[in-house]
């Protein structure tokens, strides 16, 4: 079977294919200096020292995280297949689940006995699992 799809209007399909593109060309925020200090790391920090070229956006520095990067408000917070993403522990979650406008992503502390009990019971009811085990 193959997996649902979330049921979209015409105007979200159309935003959610652009904020899909918007992804994609993303630039990569990094953190001032990252590449100085083991440390830091490569997670985004907002600059704010008071001399900070970055801050103040001057040329040759990296990009900094600004309104002008999100995508369309409609769409914001969607998996980039249209479904809304929940986050699943048991079969009751899953119960609460709208098949058209949700999908789960099982969390990690589940187990494989468990997990394979929502898979069997997603498939029954036809939710799609974002992070489904590959069978071999």
């Amino acid at each position: 079977m193959s997996d649902p799809k979330p049921s979209l209007s015409q105007e979200e399909k159309r935003l959610l294919k652009i904020k899909n593109r918007m992804a994609r060309t993303r630039v990569e925020f990094r953190r001032q200096e990252w590449f100085r200090y083991k440390k830091f790391g490569e997670e985004w920090r907002k600059p704010r020292g008071k001399h900070s070229k970055m801050r103040e956006h001057l040329a040759r520095r990296p990009p900094v995280v600004d309104a002008g990067y999100r995508g369309p408000k409609k769409v914001r917070g969607l998996h980039p297949s249209g479904f809304r993403d929940v986050l699943i522990h048991n079969v009751r979650e899953l119960e609460a689940l709208d098949p058209s406008r949700d999908a789960g992503r099982i969390a990690s502390s589940v187990g494989r006995r468990k997990r394979k009990l929502i898979e069997e019971r997603a498939l029954e009811i036809g939710v799609r699992i974002l992070n489904r085990r590959v069978t071999r």
